[in-house]
């Protein structure tokens, strides 16, 4: 991941959803698989370490992923993921000390990924004071998925996540229609839309549902999106130098990191502004794993 810094939140903190690299085993660096391509220099399978992996489970390249090939690893994020399953379900036992955990570590930590996301969504829609017919609902649900984040590994890798994020999606959509209706004028839909290079250069998106959208490579410079709601919405490469995410609903860290931005892009407080947009980089687009895309439409 690159380095960021984030406003501070009890409950984001609270929950674990802070990635801290130094407290995971490289789970993200082992566990997943990539291809070469724009964003990685070489093919990986999913549970071989990465050759960049020191024995210390620190990336060899750290400071240097994006001219060695690997964009990719500097915008995923695992929300706190890795940490959980290295220390919370296997109790900090490492799989190069303990190589009979080491498949089903991998297994729990795509699991674990996905509920921290969800974690993350729901925690989010307990700020929206719209949403309040929803928030007794909403604290169950969060109640219950933290709990299920700290079971055994054998609970996890069994659990249907999808009947999981089904149940939390109705609760997440429902909150964003009471957000957003509080916006005035015309809210577009563009729901799972292909809007992918699309010219949006200063529109007015505000409450805007871009759920599930392509916008990959899209020109949002200057554009509002204030209340939109980006669950799920693809922005790799996306222009978004100029643009108003201020209170846009349920963006994450790993969509802001995988789009293009400057400082003049106006974020939420919770995320932070990518390192890469400070350096002037661009992002890579071909083959950017869809990691934002969990509980999208």
């Amino acid at each position: 991941m690159s380095q960021q810094q984030h406003a501070p939140s009890t409950e984001i903190d609270r929950l674990g959803l802070r990635a801290d690299c130094a407290s995971c085993f490289g789970l993200c660096c082992v566990a997943l698989p990539f291809a070469a391509s724009a964003d990685f220099a070489v093919d990986k399978d999913a549970g071989k370490p990465c050759a960049n992996l020191r024995d210390d489970f620190r990336c060899g390249i750290h400071a240097h992923l994006r001219e060695r090939g690997f964009a990719g690893c500097t915008v995923f994020d695992c929300l706190g993921a890795g940490q959980k399953v290295s220390q919370v379900t296997f109790g900090g036992r490492d799989w190069r000390r303990h190589p009979d955990t080491a498949r089903r570590m991998f297994d729990v930590f795509a699991v674990m990924r996905q509920l921290h996301e969800l974690l993350w969504y729901v925690n989010e829609a307990l700020s929206l004071a719209a949403a309040r017919p929803v928030h007794d609902d909403l604290r169950t649900a969060l109640d219950g998925i933290d709990r299920l984040t700290r079971e055994s590994a054998e609970t996890l890798a069994e659990t249907d996540v999808a009947a999981v994020r089904a149940e939390v999606n109705a609760l997440l959509l429902r909150a964003s229609e009471l957000a957003r209706a509080g916006v005035a004028g015309r809210k577009r839909n563009h729901r799972g839309a292909d809007l992918i290079g699309a010219r949006l250069r200063g529109a007015d998106l505000r409450g805007a549902n871009l759920r599930g959208a392509y916008l990959i490579a899209a020109d949002l410079a200057g554009a509002d999106l204030r209340t939109a709601d980006l669950i799920g919405a693809d922005l790799r490469d996306a222009d978004l130098s100029g643009a108003d995410l201020t209170g846009s609903i349920f963006l994450t860290q790993a969509q802001v990191n995988a789009a293009r931005g400057d400082g003049a892009t106006r974020l939420p407080a919770a995320l932070a502004r990518p390192a890469h947009w400070r350096e002037g980089a661009r992002p890579r687009r071909s083959g950017a794993p869809r990691r934002g895309r969990v509980s999208g439409r």
